[in-house]
């Protein structure tokens, strides 16, 4: 019996819990070790319990140092149980140390870059991914940050959280998968009509995770106090309270309900997120909240320009965006509205059923699917960023031409990459290869030499990637390989193996 993959759209009420599958599956999971709080660890458990309440079965294996005595093992083992119940409520006991999974499981899950490998080897016919964030960026260039990146091309299939992870796992690294949107919890997040607005910024102050920019953030609200006295700064986030030289609010860590409370007592929201978006600017939404975050890639997959308002990396393009809203009643009220809009169906239930769905597909060997799921992702910010007023050290007119300037350059590098991209899946494709391996057969050697020279088959390592290109493109090889996709039964062929969508590639 097949799966029902019909998914609700956004628009339409989700019901939990999901019907039982008809066809459980014994799904492994390896885990990162436990930290109290840890919104990594617990996205990734509220995500095995969605399963289990499908009816799969999931087992955590959750890292651990070299075992001792089995007295030692079976304490530690009961130390997790413990924590996992303690930290998360999470109680279901299929739980293992270490990262040695055995046969007998339909799928593993990686849910960290050191966890892949083990992924990548365990005698698991299906393999699979859970991404909540380009974990390379955690890490200064070098071996940690090249090691995170290599574990997207270990060939498991990933489900990321946000869309902005789909795009690139696609894009950069042929890792074609699918993803689960960010959602909130409506029980939770809402207004709340007791609680009076007032004319206040509230931002998530983390130190302890330089992703979040908490420094920026900072000086970006200095900038708005020494414009607007009077605006109240509420700061949340951290055990241990930041130095900040301005009057304001500390508020420490804060539970759910304390952090809808502190939404819907500020204007405006501001989340920093330089890698994978936060669930934060969602839940303020949800709570009708306007938000201000970075103008950068990873956010505009995700994020509404309706309801979020994207400035440049600089602190003055932070405040200036921040001012614009606190000036300007009738766009908060227009924003908070779209933001509630937006987030009206996006319920932790929504979410977990898009996670359920994409799982399924994986036990079902459609993997394929989710090349024309990678394609689609689009963003959905489309506005320019804010920007503050520029630096009095430059006059207006030498900004602009090094604007310019740098916009030629960006277009240059954008074709020089898209140039590479394409050359690399053309020397890569079966058909081109084919070809290159002819060319080994005698006398096509002898041939060659005699009418181009020894050196026939040297490339140089300098050539403009766009001027290889154009050669290749007009090569008889090419050429041959492109008109025979027109033949029907290739078409019929791709369209079967790669979906409709890539018939024409």
């Amino acid at each position: 019996m097949q799966h029902d993959h019909t998914l609700p759209t956004p628009s339409q009420p989700v019901s939990w819990p999901p019907e039982k599958t008809q066809k459980p599956a014994r799904i492994a999971w390896l885990m990162p070790s436990l930290i109290e709080g840890s919104g990594g660890h617990r996205t990734i458990l509220q995500n095995a319990q969605a399963l289990i309440d499908r009816g799969h079965e999931c087992h955590l294996f959750v890292e651990h140092a070299a075992a001792g005595s089995p007295g030692s093992s079976e304490a530690e083992l009961a130390r997790i149980r413990r924590q996992l119940a303690d930290f998360f409520g999470y109680a279901d006991d299929r739980v293992h140390l270490g990262f040695q999974v055995p046969p007998g499981f339909d799928l593993i899950f990686a849910t960290a870059w050191y966890t892949a490998p083990f992924a990548a080897w365990a005698p698991v016919p299906r393999k699979a991914y859970f991404v909540q964030d380009f974990e390379a960026l955690f890490m200064p260039m070098g071996d940690g940050y090249l090691m995170a990146e290599n574990s997207y091309r270990l060939g498991l299939t990933p489900i990321t959280i946000g869309r902005w992870l789909t795009h690139r796992l696609a894009a950069e690294f042929g890792s074609f998968g699918s993803y689960f949107d960010f959602c909130a919890d409506h029980d939770v997040y809402r207004p709340l009509p007791d609680v009076k607005r007032e004319r206040a910024v509230c931002m998530i102050c983390q130190p302890e995770k330089p992703r979040r920019c908490s420094r920026m953030g900072i000086e970006s609200l200095g900038v708005v106090k020494h414009h607007l006295p009077d605006v109240k700064i509420l700061l949340y986030g951290s055990k241990d309270r930041p130095d900040v030289w301005y009057d304001h609010e500390w508020h420490g860590l804060l539970d759910v309900a304390g952090c809808n409370e502190l939404y819907n007592r500020a204007s405006v929201g501001l989340c920093i997120s330089s890698s994978n978006p936060s669930r934060i600017p969602f839940e303020m939404m949800s709570a009708g909240l306007p938000v201000v975050d970075l103008h950068r890639k990873n956010n505009l997959y995700d994020q509404p320009d309706s309801a979020v308002l994207l400035a440049g990396s600089r602190q003055e393009d932070i405040a200036a965006a921040i001012i614009e809203l606190l000036n300007d009643d009738g766009r908060r009220a227009r924003m908070a509205a779209a933001g509630q809009r937006f987030m009206e169906h996006r319920s932790l239930s929504y979410g977990f059923l898009q996670f359920i769905r994409s799982v399924e597909a994986i036990l079902e060997g459609r993997e394929r699917e989710f090349v024309a799921t990678s394609a689609g992702v689009k963003p959905l910010y489309h506005r320019a960023p804010v920007r503050g007023a520029p630096s009095p050290a430059q006059p207006a007119s030498i900004i602009e031409e090094g604007q310019r300037a740098a916009a030629i350059a960006a277009h240059e590098a954008r074709q020089v990459l898209a140039a590479g991209a394409e050359l690399e899946h053309i020397l890569a494709s079966r058909s081109w290869r084919l070809f290159e391996g002819l060319k080994n057969i005698p006398p096509y050697p002898l041939l060659a030499r005699m009418r181009w020279g020894a050196d026939w088959r040297e490339i140089d390592a300098k050539e403009d990637p766009r001027v290889r290109l154009l050669r290749i493109r007009n090569s008889r090889i090419y050429r041959f390989i492109q008109a025979s996709k027109h033949n029907p039964v290739y078409r019929w062929y791709a369209a079967w193996k790669y979906g409709p969508s890539q018939t024409t590639r």
